[in-house]
């Protein structure tokens, strides 16, 4: 045997009860025209329910909004991070390509299809040789055979999506 609310139906406080209250009640009031407590509940939860629901989408906005921008600025400074560490081997590649190649004013090449590397040269001798662009002489052996290097490294936005970017570096190097 099964109880069936036994306890709640001997309280009167089954659902069935209270739905049949709270039904009947509104029906008879509503023809004498009369209102009830349980008339205004539904109207009160309704604009609760709309409220809550305006407090749930104004932070989800914000939540999407902020995971947005935080991959947007991942992405920038992950760019921004290769683009140092380019340059540093940007450096070590054109002493390489002086003591191969003699005085190289420019060197242009692109590393991993977006980014572009530029870098200009100007060298420091006692006596400049020949097809070198010097910018200084200098009068002690120790400052002779220097070179100043400009490296910029560039993104494009169409390359990536993202901002453009630039990153820029001079640095003076012993030959």
């Amino acid at each position: 045997m099964q109880r069936k609310n036994g306890l709640l139906n001997a309280l009167g406080l089954s659902v069935w009860n209270i739905f049949r209250r709270k039904m009947f009640t509104g029906a008879q009031n509503r023809a004498k025209g009369t209102t009830t407590k349980y008339n205004k509940k539904p109207a009160f939860a309704m604009i609760s329910a709309i409220i809550i629901m305006l407090v749930v989408a104004s932070i989800a906005t914000f939540t999407l909004m902020q995971t947005s921008q935080s991959i947007k600025k991942t992405a920038d400074i992950y760019l921004y991070e290769q683009a140092e560490l380019y340059t540093k081997s940007a450096i070590e590649y054109a002493l390489f390509e002086i003591g191969k190649s003699g005085c190289i004013d420019n060197l242009h090449f692109t590393l991993d299809t977006i980014y572009h590397v530029n870098i200009d040269m100007r060298y420091s001798y006692t006596a400049t040789p020949a097809g070198c662009t010097g910018f200084a002489t200098v009068t002690s052996p120790q400052q002779n055979g220097s070179v100043l290097m400009d490296i910029t490294v560039q993104v494009n936005a169409n390359d990536t999506g993202s901002d453009p970017l630039r990153y820029f570096r001079r640095t003076m190097q012993k030959l």
